[in-house]
């Protein structure tokens, strides 16, 4: 047996849940941890940015919300079968801490941890718990919030540590603003996993501005195959030069150099935007049963670094309203990205890995 101590970590679903527990990963490796991840083969298709170095155990799990009659009541026999493997894993390799990171995928693995008493904390990227870190709230030694405050059950207390930024965000954080002041304006607009087509209503807005603004515009903007075409074709008549995909891996790079994003709120978006430090629109994914990306971009909102526009109430002409006041005035441009700075937490994952130190060494007295 190593001699290395071991952290599990449960997380899966999608990059709001990957991305933090990614940079947790990275950081514990770099303190001589060994890390695992557990998660279930949909959350593994999200994992391809961790350390080689992080072990991967894939188990099953499912979720009670998802499916039609026959899954929901297969669901806890996977979800059975994924709590006995997750303990025959532990019982062969005891962890000296297991962190949650929310989604079903996590299930097994903070049940387990939860049957052998070991070490747990869950952190929670969002202002509102999600549904398999509101059933472990009770159950675990810490709650590190990412979005401060964080709506908790009756009782129970949270720590504000902030959502842990990947390290290629960490290596940008609070990077030099580049005011808008006559040249050129980069703008990215990114939608996230799901409701990214929303977004397809940009060159619509962007169509509206002030010539002196649009003719010097460069944007970088995510599309899903099913409307890239139609993105492209209506930036080509703008003649506004337009980068269009499906995904950018080098998003940090890209925030760094805009002077605006636009934007859905998810966790990780608002913590990444907001340590690097830039102006943002923020249009909260309708859908969202708890709500929880408008609580994600309150902070932002209420300090001046944001402004947050709710889907129902997105418009060509208001979208329009909101960027040129931004990109036309580069004092008050300039005041938001500090602001959005000074509410950034890039040490976050340092944080977090210091809680599962202090949990660790807790267990051990």
């Amino acid at each position: 047996m190593s001699a290395q101590p071991l952290l599990v970590i449960a997380a899966g679903g999608t990059g709001g849940h990957m991305f933090p527990a990614q940079a947790l990963a990275e950081e514990m490796l770099a303190r001589g941890w060994r890390v695992k991840l557990s998660t279930d083969p949909r959350g593994a298709r999200y994992a391809g940015g961790f350390p080689a170095a992080v072990d991967r155990v894939v188990l099953r799990s499912a979720s009670f919300a998802r499916g039609g009659l026959v899954q929901k009541l297969l669901a806890p026999v996977k979800i059975g079968f994924g709590i006995l493997g997750a303990l025959v894993s532990m019982l062969r390799d005891r962890p000296a801490c297991v962190a949650g990171f929310g989604g079903y995928p996590a299930l097994p693995a903070m049940a387990a941890s939860w049957a052998l008493r070991i070490p747990r904390l869950i952190h929670e990227q969002n202002g509102v718990l999600g549904r398999v870190n509101e059933v472990f709230a009770t159950r675990v030694d810490a709650i590190a919030c990412g979005t401060w405050p964080t709506e908790l059950p009756k009782g129970v207390e949270g720590i504000d540590i902030g959502n842990p930024v990947r390290a290629s965000v960490r290596a940008l954080a609070g990077a030099e603003y580049d005011v808008p002041n006559g040249g050129a304006l980069q703008l990215l607009v990114f939608g996230g996993s799901q409701g990214a087509s929303v977004m397809r209503m940009v060159p619509k807005a962007l169509a509206l501005l002030p010539e002196d603004i649009r003719t010097r515009l460069v944007v970088s903007q995510q599309a899903r195959d099913a409307d890239a075409d139609e993105v492209r074709a209506a930036y080509a008549a703008l003649g506004i030069p337009a980068d269009i995909r499906p995904f950018f891996d080098d998003i940090p790079e890209r925030m760094a150099r805009a002077q605006l994003v636009v934007s859905r709120s998810g966790a990780s978006s608002v913590a990444d935007i907001a340590a690097i430090g830039r102006p943002a629109i923020f249009v909260p994914y309708a859908a969202a049963v708890r709500d929880e990306q408008t609580a994600n971009a309150r902070g932002l909102a209420e300090a001046g670094a944001a402004t947050v526009i709710r889907e129902a109430e997105l418009t060509p002409e208001r979208l329009a309203r909101h960027i040129a006041a931004i990109l036309s005035d580069g004092s008050a441009a300039a005041r938001a990205a500090a602001a959005a700075a000074r509410l950034g937490k890039p040490d976050a994952a340092e944080r977090l890995a210091d809680l599962v130190e202090t949990l660790t060494r807790k267990a051990r007295r």
